[in-house]
This record gives structure tokens, C-alpha cells and sequence, in this order.
């Protein structure tokens, strides 16, 4: 994939199918490292299934005999030097604490490191295609801090649904707009 943002949004689309109601995808940028985490509450893995993962050959879908989110994801990790770990429970093994834990870190400084690229797209993808799944969105960038929780949102809106147009156009307002504070305060004005 040209961009980790679409890796992003392949894996938490992953936590929507295993039946997450909340997802959270967490970046933090420190130094020259890029740490990503999707951490959902939905149906989790067995150990098995955890380990064959990574495999492209290996998907749980009936579509189409191969899954490469994972293992691409894996693979831009690896070539900047960085790693993924995957770290899943059932809600079998426990009813209260299931869900996956997906963690990728990135050397940003590694001539092989892939652009994050458009997150604020992926997240309003998410929102958008599941109105009635939650998203926790957080992306720390040194001090800055951009973020948008949409239990947040459900509590002002009550009964008006997430994926309605003038709610859409809110929400990318409000995430481009703590985006462009963080190039004010990089000294960058976000204009050419």
C-alpha cells in the first residue's frame, strides 16, 4: 500500500467484521519513531489464528483465498527496521476482556518508510461506512495532540446519526483543523 493510512483503515475495517463497538487507533509520533495501535473490543482471535496472521495465504474471508492487510502492514514495518506485534483474546476465553491488540512501529527516519499519508480520510471512511460503531482516534505528535472520540460526539448528538452530511462535514472540519494547528505551531502555515 502507498500510504499507512489505507493499512490503517484495512485493519480497523477487520475490527468492525469481528464485531467491535469501539476501535481505537492510536499514533504517536516521538523522535524517529511512528508507533500505531488498533485496539478493538470484538469477537479476538485464537492463538492459531494470531500466528497465522501474517501469513498472505491465510484469511478468514470466503471472497478471495488470500489476506494481505496484515501481512503488508507487517512488511512496511520490518523495512524500516520496526516490527508488528499482534496480541488477540477470544470472547470465548473471556466474555468482559476480548478484542485485539495490533501494535506497528516504523523508523520514520528509514529511506524505505512509507507516508502516513491521509489519515483524516481514513477515519472519516470509518465513520462514515459504520454510523453505529464507535471510533477512538488519537495522533500525538511530540506535545500536539490531535483526537476525536465519536462517544464524544453521540453524547451532544443524541439521536442524529454520525454519517449525516452536515455531522461529516464537522468532523473533518474539527480534525483538519487540529492538523493545521500542528503546522502553526511547526512554524509552517500549511500553504505552498
Amino acid at each position: 500500500m502507498k500510504e499507512l493510512s489505507l493499512n490503517i483503515l484495512d485493519v480497523a475495517e477487520n475490527s468492525v467484521k469481528a464485531g467491535a463497538s469501539l476501535t481505537q487507533i492510536l499514533l504517536c509520533e516521538q523522535g524517529g519513531t511512528l508507533t500505531i495501535e488498533i485496539v478493538d473490543d470484538g469477537c479476538g482471535m485464537d492463538e492459531d489464528t494470531v500466528r497465522s496472521v501474517t501469513d498472505p495465504f491465510f484469511t478468514t474471508r470466503t471472497t478471495r483465498k488470500v489476506g494481505m492487510g496484515i501481512p503488508l502492514l507487517k512488511l512496511a514495518c520490518e523495512q524500516t527496521g520496526g516490527n508488528l506485534a499482534i496480541s488477540s483474546v477470544t470472547s470465548q476465553a473471556s466474555p468482559e476482556g476480548h478484542g485485539t491488540h495490533v501494535t506497528a512501529t516504523f523508523d520514520t527516519n528509514h529511506i524505505d518508510f512509507t507516508p502516513l499519508g491521509d489519515v483524516c480520510s481514513t477515519v472519516l471512511t470509518l465513520i462514515q461506512g459504520h454510523p453505529d460503531r464507535d471510533f477512538l482516534f488519537r495522533h500525538q505528535q511530540g506535545d500536539h495532540v490531535v483526537e476525536l472520540d465519536t462517544r464524544e460526539l453521540r453524547e451532544v448528538l443524541e439521536d442524529v446519526p454520525l454519517n449525516t452530511y452536515d455531522v461529516m462535514q464537522w468532523i473533518e472540519g474539527n480534525l483538519r483543523e487540529q492538523y493545521g494547528q500542528t503546522q502553526e505551531e511547526d512554524g509552517h502555515d500549511g500553504e505552498e
